[in-house]
C-alpha cells in the first residue's frame, strides 16, 4: 500500500492510503462478492419475513437474538425498502424492484405525518428512491405531499425545522423548546427534490434557511458538531447546545458526525454553494485526525467515549461516512475520498462487521450503536447501516 499526502479544500493537510493496480483489482472482487453475499443474505431476510404471511419491517435484533420489526411511522420504517431499490440497482433482478414497491407502497399514509421531522428518512429512502428508478405520477405526488407535511415543522422566526416535539416523552424531560437534532440534514434531500418535482421553491427556501442555520449553530471550531442546539422558536435565539445519544455535550457522537459530512454534501449537490462542500470536509478532517478513530476507520460511538479502546464500534457510522465520501469524491476528485470510503468499505466487508449468511436476523452488518445513553439498540445489526453500505456499493459502482 502506497500512502499519498494530499492538500483538502480547506488547505489542511490529511494522509490516506491509496491502492495501487492489484489492490484496486482486489478491493472490486470483494465488492462485487458483497453484492452477491447482500442479495442472498436479504434473500433469506424475506423468507423469514414472509413466514408469517404480512409485510413486516425489520430494523434490528433484541437482546434475545429476535428481530425486532416496526411500524410504518418509525424514523427508520423507509430503510429497509431503500436497501431492496439498492439490491435492484445493484443486481438488476426484477424481484428486488417488485419486493421495493411492495415495501415502499405500505408507508403511503406517512405523506401526511406531522409530528416528527424523519420523514425525509422514510420517505426519501423509499418513495424518492423508487421514484428515481421508476417515475410514476403517484409517488411524485406522495414525495411532494411529503414536503409539504415536513413543512410545517418550520419555524420561520428560528429558521429551522424542529426535530422532535416537546410535548411528551423523553424529549418533555430536558427543557426544550425547539430542538435540531444534526440528523435533521438528511431530511433535506426530499425538500430540494419537492421543488424540482413541483417547482414550488418553498421547499427548497425551507432546505436551505435550515441548512444555513445549522451550520451558524451547530458546529464548533473544530469542525466538529453537536447533537441538539434547542433554539427559541419566536426569536431564534440559542438556548442550548447538547446531546441526546452522544456521550458528552461537549463530544462527537460519531454518527452525528457522518450526518454532518452526508447532509452538507447533498446541499452542494443540489445548490452548489461552496461554503456546503467546505463544511462537510470540515467536518470530515475533524473525523480523520481524530486520536481516537481506529486504524479499520470504523469508529467508537462517539469520538470522546471515555473507555476506549473499549468501546462499542458504529458500523451505521461508518457506512453512512463511506457513502458521503463517494459523492464528495465527484465534486473534490483529487483528495482520494474515493480511497478513503474503499478502506471503509473494506473493513465493513470484513469478517469483523460483515455477518455470517444466514446470521445476524439476516442482516448484513455487525456492531453498530443506537443510542447509548438511552440504553438502546447497543451492539446490534441496524436497517440504516445496511442501507448505506448499499447506497455505497451503488456509488461506487
Amino acid at each position: 500500500m502506497i500512502f499519498k499526502k494530499f492538500i483538502c479544500s480547506l488547505g489542511i493537510a490529511l494522509i490516506i492510503p491509496t491502492y495501487g493496480l492489484a489492490e484496486s483489482k482486489s478491493a472490486d472482487n470483494v465488492f462485487s462478492e458483497d453484492v452477491a453475499y447482500s442479495s442472498r443474505q436479504y434473500s433469506l431476510m424475506l423468507d423469514q419475513i414472509e413466514t408469517v404471511g404480512k409485510l413486516r419491517i425489520p430494523k434490528t435484533m433484541d437482546k434475545m437474538g429476535r428481530v425486532v420489526y416496526i411500524p410504518t411511522d418509525d424514523w427508520c420504517s423507509g430503510f429497509f425498502a431503500g436497501s431492496l431499490w439498492y439490491l435492484y440497482r445493484l443486481t438488476g433482478d426484477k424481484k428486488w424492484m417488485t419486493q421495493a414497491k411492495k415495501y415502499t407502497l405500505m408507508l403511503d399514509s406517512i405523506q401526511y405525518l406531522t409530528w416528527h421531522h424523519d420523514v425525509g428518512f422514510i420517505m426519501g429512502c423509499s418513495y424518492l428512491n423508487g421514484y428515481r428508478l421508476n417515475p410514476d405520477k403517484n409517488s411524485k405526488k406522495v414525495i411532494i405531499q411529503t414536503a409539504k407535511s415536513l413543512s410545517t415543522r418550520f419555524r420561520k422566526k428560528a429558521g429551522v425545522i424542529q426535530s422532535w416535539n416537546v410535548d411528551k416523552g423523553w424529549q418533555s424531560q430536558r427543557g426544550w423548546k425547539c430542538p435540531v437534532i444534526i440528523d435533521n440534514m438528511m431530511n433535506l434531500e426530499l425538500l430540494f427534490e419537492a421543488t424540482r418535482l413541483s417547482g414550488d421553491s418553498t421547499y427548497w427556501k425551507i432546505a436551505v434557511a435550515h441548512a444555513n442555520t445549522t451550520m451558524e449553530h451547530h458546529f464548533r471550531m473544530d469542525g466538529s458538531c453537536y447533537h441538539v442546539v434547542d433554539y427559541d422558536p419566536e426569536t431564534g435565539d440559542v438556548l442550548h447546545q447538547q446531546t441526546a445519544q452522544g456521550y458528552a455535550d461537549e463530544s462527537g457522537w460519531a454518527r452525528g458526525q457522518s450526518w454532518a459530512v452526508y447532509g452538507y454534501t447533498v446541499c452542494y449537490r443540489f445548490t452548489h454553494d461552496r461554503r456546503y462542500l467546505d463544511q462537510a470536509v470540515r467536518t470530515l478532517n475533524y473525523i480523520m485526525q481524530s486520536k481516537t478513530l481506529p486504524d479499520d476507520l470504523v469508529p467508537y460511538w462517539d469520538f470522546n467515549a471515555p473507555n476506549i479502546p473499549n468501546e462499542y464500534r458504529d458500523a451505521s457510522a461508518a457506512s453512512c461516512l463511506a457513502s458521503a465520501l463517494y459523492e464528495m469524491n465527484e465534486y473534490l476528485p483529487d483528495n482520494g475520498y474515493a480511497k478513503l470510503a474503499d478502506r471503509i468499505m473494506l473493513s465493513l466487508s470484513s469478517p469483523d462487521y460483515r455477518a455470517p449468511l444466514g446470521k445476524n436476523g439476516c442482516f448484513l452488518l455487525m456492531h453498530s450503536v443506537g443510542s447509548i445513553p438511552h440504553n438502546n439498540e447497543i451492539d446490534v445489526p441496524l436497517n440504516y447501516a445496511d442501507y448505506y453500505f448499499l447506497e455505497a456499493l451503488y456509488r461506487r459502482k
